[in-house]
């Protein structure tokens, strides 16, 4: 129990730390020119309470060499406001003055296809320099990068998903297409919005011209009507966008069924202490779901059959969900040719991996949006897993995962290993969301396993040519590629990247799986589910 608390501490001190943003000294700068910062415009916009941040680790411990962009340089999390669901994405100024890093430019995107997943209105508040010069190669010119934030604009405009840019600070160069681009553009006084400033307008043509009668808000809004309201202050702007979103109608709403909420009739403060990192003390997962659930009622599915693998039906926050989740005690089972055997908890057995096919399309034909718990170190190995047909039971199941059509939504609680990860419903296989308890792990193989392996292999290459490493010297290798891996393996390493949304103190569990259950049902549209060739 001690040791989760102090994980879970030790992630909210340093997420205290990202929230300052650039420092004190670049906040004083922001509110000497009349400006809030990103979280103070946040705070200010939405409902009391309402914002659930996702990517606050998003390049933790990157461009160290510029120094630094705390949550990338850029606010992005799920808000109501007037209570509608919206996506926030806010430029931090205090950041390099908002400037695009390589990971900025990925998280802008991530919260794009949150919200083209989910059909979620999205406001961006802009206040931004434009892309980081020094690393304009990786900004620029791919898929993920700068350029694709327009083309999502476009898109996300044309799939009706409403969009509200406010421009509260710079919007320069090609920037200046995102707040155009949407369905209603604000600027404050003192901001600009233009494709040059005036030191290069005048470099390139020779014309000298303020900054203010070049992209101002008042020629902006009287004489290129290019922003649709004019507004004083910060705090004006955020209250017109309240106005606005107040008045939007309502779109068709999702098949998901939902009642009301009960809540789990077990305290997620226990959660704790049940709990185990060690593979010497197996937990019983079940007692996590149950603390998860409405009323801790789950109606197990096979559950006689494929033990390592749980799957079944509940309700959280009055939501209808399918569960799949990794067991971790271990099972008696019994093989097709009848022999008893010890299936180890965590791992996935052929038997396990047909239920959970079976039960991820049945989740989909009856309209179930799924939930993952991932605890797993991967598929069984060895000749009777072979001779069982585990290739086939495990393709099977990725068939399954991959194909879905209902929200799925992955938390990963402890180890996530290998192909075990893709079966369970990886980053790679479109999850609406994907949250990490401070405990996780994620990696192709664990630290020891990993180590081994590549110290295995050097030996072996050195003694081809003619060389042996000591002791010692073994030693110190096998060490320095655990150090590496366990560096790695660490949810922080994965969040920096975006591999995961949220790190989440595992008493948030059941409220963040709510909070992505209400983005996803805002939308209604459900493709025919299909999986094409599976083996049988």
């Amino acid at each position: 129990m001690r040791y989760m608390a102090d994980l879970v501490s030790a992630v909210r001190n340093e997420e205290e730390q990202i929230r300052e943003g650039g420092g004190a000294k670049a906040i004083d700068s922001q509110h000497n020119k009349g400006r809030l910062t990103a979280r103070e415009r946040i705070q200010k916009l939405v409902d009391p309470g309402s914002f659930f941040e996702l990517g606050s680790y998003a390049a933790y411990r990157m461009y160290e060499e510029w120094g630094g962009a705390p949550a990338a340089g850029v606010v992005t999390g799920l808000a109501r406001i007037e209570t509608r669901m919206v996506m926030i994405i806010a430029n931090d100024a205090t950041v390099k003055a908002g400037a695009f890093f390589p990971m900025t430019s990925k998280k802008v995107i991530r919260a794009q296809n949150i919200s083209i997943e989910n059909r979620i209105p999205t406001v961006y508040l802009v206040d931004s320099a434009g892309v980081f010069l020094p690393l304009q190669e990786d900004v620029f010119p791919d898929t993920d990068d700068f350029g694709r934030v327009f083309r999502n604009n476009a898109v996300m405009s044309a799939m009706g998903i409403q969009q509200i840019a406010a421009i509260m600070g710079m919007c320069v160069a090609g920037g200046g297409y995102l707040p155009v681009m949407c369905d209603h553009a604000l600027m404050t006084d003192g901001s600009g919005l233009f494709l040059a400033g005036p030191a290069l307008v005048q470099a390139a043509i020779g014309q000298k011209v303020s900054a203010e009668e070049l992209g101002g808000a008042a020629m902006h809004s009287a004489i290129s009507g290019t922003v649709d309201f004019h507004e004083p202050n910060d705090e004006a702007c955020l209250q017109r966008i309240r106005s606005i979103v107040e008045k939007w109608g309502y779109r068709r709403q999702s098949p998901w069924d939902r009642k009301k909420p009960v809540p789990p009739a077990l305290a997620a403060e226990e959660i704790y202490g049940i709990y185990e990192s060690s593979a010497a003390r197996p937990y019983d997962i079940k007692e996590v779901i149950a603390r998860i659930v409405d009323a801790s009622k789950f109606d197990e599915y096979k559950a006689e059959y494929g033990k390592t693998v749980v799957c079944g039906y509940a309700r959280i926050g009055g939501f209808a969900v399918g569960i799949v989740a990794n067991q971790k005690m271990h099972a008696q089972g019994t093989d097709h040719q009848g022999h008893k055997r010890v299936e180890f908890g965590g791992v996935i057995y052929t038997e396990s991996a047909e239920k959970a096919a079976r039960f991820i399309m049945d989740c989909n034909q009856n309209l179930l949006p799924l939930v993952f718990l991932h605890d797993v170190n991967g598929f069984m190995v060895g000749r009777d897993a072979e001779w069982s047909g585990i290739i086939k039971a495990g393709a099977k199941m990725v068939n399954a995962v991959s194909n879905s059509v209902v929200p799925k939504i992955t938390v990963i609680i402890g180890g996530s290993f290998g192909a075990g990860h893709y079966a369970m419903c990886g980053k790679a296989y479109d999850p609406r969301f994907v949250f990490a308890w401070p405990t996780a792990k994620y990696a192709v193989m664990g630290g020891d396993s990993a180590a081994g392996t590549l110290v295995e292999i050097k030996i072996r290459q050195l003694e081809r040519s003619g060389k042996k490493l000591s002791e010692e010297e073994t030693k110190q290798l096998y060490e320095s590629v655990k150090q590496t891996y366990d560096e790695q393996m660490d949810p922080r390493y994965g969040a920096a990247r975006l591999w995961i949304d949220r790190i989440i103190d595992p008493m948030e569990t059941r409220d963040s799986i709510v909070t992505a259950l209400e983005a996803s049902a805002l939308n209604p549209d459900v493709p025919e589910f299909k999986v094409g060739v599976l083996q049988t």
